[in-house]
């Protein structure tokens, strides 16, 4: 039987490479909605009402800020996940008063803004619609689609509380990425890390993947072109992104899968390292 991941496996905090730290913590504490719980010189850690980490900056010498339409291989965006549609419409109401360009979609599954940090690391913050609401095609993939979100309906929902901050609750819920190749990536993220394919959109050039039944943990797509090149060292954008093991024991299972199928881990202090064939880095950890 292939391995597959444990249905409880969820993603961990995500670190970006950055070029000025200061910039970067205005940015997602008055506009995102985080808190900075530790900072050095050079890096700092964010998260909600002092939860777990949700974001790590990394300011990194030399750095060439990634241009908006990337052309690399690498992050296309990160996404909160927020707990309730009130939480969503109250980030609408801060993001339109910080005046900055958002994107939005009504996914079918989820509804979701988007916007970029100072460095052109793409952002989604999201809520999700009910489960029982989540729809599969005759081929098992979920229906979605980027239709436009109901605007009004959301800033109702807000109310009138403008808190500055995200709500307990919020979570790392999935992130994207440009890849070399979809066939590549595939094989990776199912046949070695063991996700399940929950919406293979040949159509959209995307691939999305999960654990548990969820719409997408990971969506890979070819948009910055098939074959997209690695990102050079000194460029903002992803360090790692991090899949969480419900226990110690599935992650010793997890890196003993992927040996056993030739990929390279790095291991020490029970946290794990590997990479993609896109060479984005993951950070492999256990929950408990």
């Amino acid at each position: 039987m292939s391995y597959r991941l444990h249905q409880d496996t969820a993603l961990g905090a995500v670190k970006l490479k950055i070029s000025e730290l200061d910039r970067s913590i205005a940015f997602y504490e008055k506009v995102v909605g985080l808190t900075v719980t530790e900072r050095t010189a050079y890096s700092a850690t964010l998260s909600v009402h002092e939860s777990e980490p949700l974001v790590l900056l990394e300011q990194i010498p030399n750095a060439v800020v990634a241009p908006q339409r990337r052309r690399t291989a690498g992050l296309y965006h990160f996404a909160l996940l927020l707990p309730t549609r009130e939480a969503l419409g109250q980030t609408l109401k801060r993001l339109i008063a910080a005046e900055i360009p958002i994107g939005q979609a009504d996914h079918l599954v989820s509804e979701a803004l988007y916007i970029s940090d100072p460095d052109n690391n793409g952002i989604e913050l999201y809520a999700d619609r009910p489960r029982s609401d989540w729809r599969r095609d005759a081929n098992g993939d979920y229906v979605m689609a980027s239709d436009p979100i109901d605007w009004d309906g959301l800033l109702d929902a807000a109310g009138s509380d403008t808190s500055p901050i995200l709500p307990s609750g919020t979570i790392i819920g999935h992130v994207h990425f440009h890849t070399v190749g979809l066939a590549e990536s595939r094989a990776f993220y199912t046949d070695q890390l063991g996700f399940d394919i929950v919406g293979d959109y040949a159509q959209m050039r995307a691939l999305f993947v999960s654990a548990g039944g969820y719409h997408h943990h990971i969506g890979l797509n070819i948009w910055a072109g098939a074959g997209a090149p690695a990102a050079q060292p000194n460029d903002t954008g992803l360090a790692y992104f991090t899949i969480q093991y419900p226990d110690a024991h599935e992650l010793a299972k997890a890196i003993a899968h992927l040996r056993s199928k030739g990929t390279a881990v790095e291991e020490s202090d029970g946290t794990a390292y590997t990479t993609d064939p896109s060479s984005i880095r993951i950070k492999l950890v256990s929950k408990s």
